[in-house]
């Protein structure tokens, strides 16, 4: 008996830097909002039978609001309309929005690896970036982010 097959893919989200910040609430990333987001592609882009057909196995396991982050698994016959609707996602909420995949494999222990790896270094961008207005609350949800990134299973 074969198991189910699944692929996971690191998505990174990034915010149009244009929006004007004063004029908007800001956007909080969350596994609602990108669930959402990539749903609603979906079903633009493939319609009702493609939407039918991803939803079996679709599920975002991991969102990271800070380094905007998230990791997605789709089955394997289905992987490729999930990964076309993420490059058409255009908004996550009303929040005009990019994606780029930035890694794809076949179990959630290589995605993790990779994805720690990726989510330590945008951190380390964003204390950068941010400098001496990091917020002990910004590195505390970090924190909890790089720990429940370590204990993804299926």
């Amino acid at each position: 008996m074969v198991g189910f097959k699944n692929r996971y893919m690191i998505v990174e989200v990034f915010l149009d830097p244009n929006r004007d910040l004063a004029a908007q609430d800001p956007i909080i990333i969350t596994q609602f909002n990108v669930s959402k987001a990539i749903k609603d592609s979906i079903l633009v882009n493939f319609g009702e039978c493609g939407l039918a057909s991803s939803l079996g196995s679709f599920q975002v396991k991991y969102v990271n609001p800070i380094t905007k982050l998230c990791i997605i698994r789709a089955a394997r016959e289905e992987y490729r309309k999930v990964w076309s609707a993420i490059t058409m996602v255009r908004s996550i909420g009303n929040c005009p929005v990019l994606c780029n995949l930035l890694d794809l494999s076949g179990s959630i222990k290589a995605c993790r690896n990779a994805a720690l790896k990726c989510d330590e270094l945008k951190f380390e961008q964003y204390k950068l970036l941010v400098g001496t207005r990091l917020s002990a609350d910004a590195t505390q949800q970090m924190q909890n982010c790089l720990d429940k990134i370590k204990v993804l299973e299926h």
